[in-house]
């Protein structure tokens, strides 16, 4: 329903009105741009950057392999990853199958996740230890921080510290995060004391960097205090980049025979709690990612799963940024658009261009089941299922949408 046929830099000119391609558009005349021709402003794209971390050996090289199908080198030592490697990674979506099949689309376009897979880290890794520069510098830049965790045995894969334990490897990733960030406050909060005994709007911002040092001192990292990027309190805390503010996902890599032990499971949710835990055998993604459908679905049943392990992990970090998506459908195609939670119908439009944003009319709406349940745009619209949506409309979740607009 809209879009794209949604190819961002068309737009289609009848009369005062701009739609974007798709159903309902006949007899309108093609204006063909392109935003490096400057008729068309920039893109506005919300992504997602997850930044795979653990110490050397766990996994996370042969996990990244299999995200991204790519032959980044996986060898049985420390730092084999020493440049990250990025891989764009896919968030399945069974609703662009079905709106495919309605639509008749050429392709699907899902929303996407990056994954970043950067250098093991090691015990002084905030003292620079290692690569803990390197490894510093790069999980600034991610989004997300998702912690590989080593639980599987294997007597041909050493372990850095020598032993397999997954809460002794939690706390070691912690700990360095921990106090890279008091690092960083020890050098800008006597400089701030002093500011704020003049400019008084400072002082929520050094009581807001106190008590970020309190909980930091605890061992504990801001996130698992609630402290959360988006948050009022991280705002106040936000000049300073902190590490452990940063939304935290852990994936236990472990022996297929561990993927159905609900206790063990639960002992290692517990560990990480309030994040959120993921499980899975990381040569057993690698081994699906080179199957067709049907045998990664045998292999998957096999070892009592629904689905692969990295198809949880994409859906859990997009939930974990707060993030959901909308939907678009056309003969071109039918793809999926990241947006914000709480994102209005303009900001919405805004992610496929800037332009559709600023001219923002209205929007058409159909919820993805009621499109599926009446068959097409135009039953859906007989049936009263089709609505025309404003400036103040909060975008939900699977929001099937042609956006109206004029620049």
């Amino acid at each position: 329903m809209c879009s794209t046929d949604c190819q961002p830099g068309r737009v289609i000119e009848d009369g005062p009105v701009d739609w974007l391609t798709g159903p309902g558009s006949t007899g309108a005349r093609h204006r063909s741009s392109h935003p490096r021709h400057g008729k068309l402003r920039e893109v506005v794209n919300v992504s997602l950057t997850i930044g795979i971390v653990g110490l050397p050996n766990v996994g996370k090289s042969t996990l990244f392999n299999a995200l991204t199908k790519n032959d980044v080198l996986a060898a049985n030592y420390p730092f084999a990853t020493i440049e990250p490697n990025v891989g764009v990674v896919g968030v399945p979506d069974p609703r662009l199958d079905k709106l495919a099949e309605i639509f008749g689309s050429a392709r699907k376009l899902p929303a996407t996740v990056d994954f970043v897979d950067i250098a093991g880290i090691v015990k002084g890794a905030s003292e620079g230890e290692g690569l803990g520069n390197k490894f510093l510098a790069n999980i600034r830049e991610s989004d997300a921080i998702c912690q590989v965790i080593r639980a599987f045995k294997d007597e041909n894969v050493v372990h850095v510290d020598g032993k397999i334990s997954p809460k002794s490897d939690i706390e070691t990733i912690n700990t360095e995060l921990i106090l890279a960030d008091l690092q960083t406050i020890e050098k800008v909060l006597p400089r701030l004391v002093k500011e704020a005994r003049i400019k008084k709007d400072k002082q929520p911002q050094v009581k807001a960097i106190e008590e970020a040092k309190a909980i930091l001192d605890e061992g504990r990292t801001l996130f698992s205090a609630g402290i959360v990027q988006g948050g009022e309190r991280a705002a106040l805390l936000h000049e300073l980049h902190l590490l452990t503010t940063k939304p935290f996902l852990y994936v236990f890599n472990v022996d297929e025979e561990e993927l159905t032990d609900d206790s063990f499971k639960a002992e290692q949710r517990a560990l990480v709690a309030p994040a959120e835990a993921i499980f899975l055998n990381a040569k057993l993604e690698s081994d699906l990612a080179e199957l067709d459908e049907d045998e990664a679905l045998e292999l998957l049943q096999s070892v009592g799963q629904d689905e692969p392990g990295l198809a949880t992990l994409a859906h859990v970090g997009f939930n974990t940024l707060g993030l959901q998506t909308y939907l678009t459908a056309g003969p071109k195609e039918s793809r999926a658009w990241t947006i914000k939670k709480g994102a209005t119908a303009p900001e919405a439009a805004g992610v496929i261009h800037t332009d559709f944003q600023k001219g923002f009319i209205k929007a058409e709406v159909i919820s993805y089941q009621d499109l599926v349940e009446t068959g097409s745009v135009a039953d859906a619209r007989a049936a009263g299922k089709a609505r025309m949506e404003g400036k103040d409309y909060v975008m939900q979740d699977g929001d099937v949408v042609e956006f109206r607009f004029n620049v």
